[in-house]
């Protein structure tokens, strides 16, 4: 005999996005078009401009941002930065960090709710499209929806996931590369090929499936509210001291009766029909909650009908709305900003002192060095000369001392923002040699006569004696 397997109910539900018996919630708020909505909206509009637009325009002919992943380099403001400058990439991304975390302790989750991609493109972008195709079957589950309905409303995903995936990847590949690979055969570039089709099904996979999901069950920036938030941090809130006792009409008539007096709150639900990732503002601060304020926009608009001020949920901190009063001093408004100072003033100093040229030498693998026929050394040597001006320079090397470059040195161009390794090798006196090597230097000059001297490790013979000349 066969047993029927149930699954355990839960009292209370332990995400927004998940079922007392644990199977998936399907999000499909109701729209609320108030005055946050409208805002942003004119922020969406102008965020998805600015991603789409800005790999195609150029500052000094190059891209305004691009970490060419292939190419290994990282361009800032028509600035490219090479891989031997991740410093500068470490104080930039340091300087992102404390910038979230100082607009955080003010004005909370307000990148959540009015800035992160996630949330732009879902509810400004999938979900209308999804309510243009679905039609009047757009939050009613079950509901039958005409099979053309689907294949149109999936078709337009696609092509709007492959538009994403294009953009995505011009910030990693750069335009110019971009259109290459988009208007040549998939034959050609089967792996740019590969990269973008996985692309494309990820954000078909994000935005048509997982949704609010990755706010909820992935990101980690709602879970870290609790460090980043204090309780004079704006956010969205419930007013329990004008809302309650809350109740419907027959509710209200009850509580009046008996000499109370009924909050504005008339369980009208609209707050949590509106709510993207299904929470109930009423219950407090949730890190579900994106602080898009869509709650906010119902209930105004309830109240108004009501013929009830509006703010019976409103951004706040948790100290107004509890009349708390406020937290004392805060110090993270005092560190946060002092380490921003310091973090610009470093990257100011650091891009002040900015070389055009840096000259490295690199470790030789091979011959260590050979005795020329007049008895001195001959060292094999490998320089890294990188130019990071924005023209095409020319570099010889010349040696200095005792130190000379042995059969000469023709120029070698190196490209803007480019890198190229120069071999060669020094010839030294073989006394100037103790216990296997010395120290010499040469002079990398370029076309414009600028001089770089460069100390150099040169490898030679053990002189038990130690050197007689030249320098350790």
């Amino acid at each position: 005999m066969s047993k029927t397997f149930t699954l355990p109910q839960l009292e209370e539900r332990v995400l927004s996005t998940l079922n007392a018996d644990g199977t998936r919630r399907w999000m499909q708020p109701r729209g609320s078009y108030g005055r946050f909505w409208k805002a942003r909206a004119a922020v969406a509009v102008a965020l998805i401009a600015t991603f789409t637009v800005l790999p195609w325009l150029r500052i000094n002919g190059k891209p305004p941002l691009l970490l060419d992943v292939m190419l290994r380099q990282f361009t800032f403001l028509g600035t490219t930065f090479r891989p031997t400058e991740t410093l500068f990439l470490a104080l930039l991304l340091l300087t992102v960090f404390i910038s979230i975390f100082l607009v955080t302790a003010l004005l909370g989750r307000v990148w959540c709710g009015w800035a992160c991609p996630q949330t732009v493109y879902l509810e400004f972008v999938y979900r209308p499209l999804e309510k243009l195709f679905l039609g009047a079957a757009y939050g009613r589950n079950g509901a039958k929806v005409a099979t053309w309905r689907r294949i149109l409303l999936y078709a337009t995903y696609l092509l709007l996931s492959a538009h994403l995936a294009n953009t995505f990847l011009a910030y990693f590949v750069g335009t110019d590369r971009l259109v290459e690979w988009t208007t040549g055969s998939p034959a050609r570039h089967p792996v740019a090929f590969g990269v973008f089709a996985v692309t494309t099904a990820l954000m078909l996979f994000d935005f048509v499936f997982f949704r609010e999901q990755l706010c909820t069950l992935v990101c980690p920036y709602g879970r870290m509210q609790s460090v980043l938030l204090d309780r004079d941090s704006l956010i969205v809130a419930y007013d329990r001291h004008r809302g309650e006792p809350r109740g419907r009409a027959a509710a209200r008539k009850v509580i009046e009766a008996e000499g109370g007096k009924a909050g504005d709150c008339v369980e009208c639900t609209m707050c949590t029909q509106v709510c993207p990732t299904g929470i109930d503002i009423r219950d407090g601060l949730q890190l579900e909650c994106v602080q898009c304020a869509q709650c906010v926009d119902a209930c105004d608009d309830i109240m108004a009908k009501l013929g009830r001020p509006g703010g019976l949920i409103r951004y706040s901190t948790q100290n107004r709305i509890e009349r708390s009063g406020t937290g004392g001093f805060r110090y993270r408004l005092v560190i946060y900003p002092a380490l921003l100072v310091g973090l610009v003033v470093a990257l100011t100093l650091l891009l002040a002192r900015r070389a055009p040229v840096l000259v490295e030498q690199e470790r030789l693998v091979g011959a260590n060095f050979a005795t020329a026929a007049d008895g001195s050394i001959e060292t094999p040597i490998r320089l890294l000369v990188e130019n990071r001006t924005e023209s095409l320079r020319t570099f010889a090397v010349r040696g200095v001392g005792d130190v000379s470059v042995a059969g000469g040195f023709e120029p070698v161009a190196v490209q803007p923002a480019s890198a190229a390794t120069f071999r060669f090798s020094v010839r030294s006196p073989a006394a100037t040699f103790g216990r296997g090597s010395r120290h010499g230097t040469v002079e990398v000059v370029d076309d414009l006569g600028a001089v770089h001297p460069v100390e150099l490790s040169i490898v030679g013979p053990f002189n038990a004696l130690g050197p007689t000349g030249g320098s350790r």
